[in-house]
C-alpha cells in the first residue's frame, strides 16, 4: 500500500512539471543574458513580459533565461495580488508563450 502511495506521489510530481522544464543549472548568467539579447538570440525580457501580460496580471517576481530543449526560453514566475503563483515559459527567440501563462 505504501509503495503505491509513493508511486502515485511521484507520478503527480512528474506530471506537474512544466513541459519546457529546465534545470536552474542550464540558465544563463546575467552577462550571458545580455550577450544573447545583444546578438539577437533572445528578445529583451521586457518583450517576453509584455507577451504574457494579457493572461497574467501578476507581478513578475523571478525571470530566468535558460537553455531549453528547443533553444533559449524565459522562465517567468508571477505573483498575483491574491497570492497565487503562476509560471510561464516564453520562447526567447520569438517571444511566443510556449508554456504556462
Amino acid at each position: 500500500m505504501f509503495a503505491k502511495h509513493i508511486i502515485g506521489v511521484g507520478l503527480v510530481l512528474l506530471l506537474a512539471r512544466p513541459a519546457a522544464a529546465v534545470d536552474s543549472q542550464d540558465c544563463l548568467s546575467k552577462e550571458a543574458q545580455r550577450e544573447a539579447v545583444a546578438s539577437r538570440q533572445a528578445v529583451p525580457l521586457a518583450q517576453a513580459i509584455h507577451t504574457i501580460r494579457p493572461k497574467n496580471k501578476g507581478e513578475v517576481v523571478r525571470a530566468r533565461l535558460c537553455r531549453g530543449a528547443d533553444g533559449l526560453v524565459y522562465m517567468l514566475t508571477l505573483l498575483s495580488r491574491s497570492g497565487k503563483v503562476t509560471r510561464a515559459t516564453v520562447d526567447a527567440a520569438n517571444g511566443n508563450v510556449v508554456g504556462g501563462g
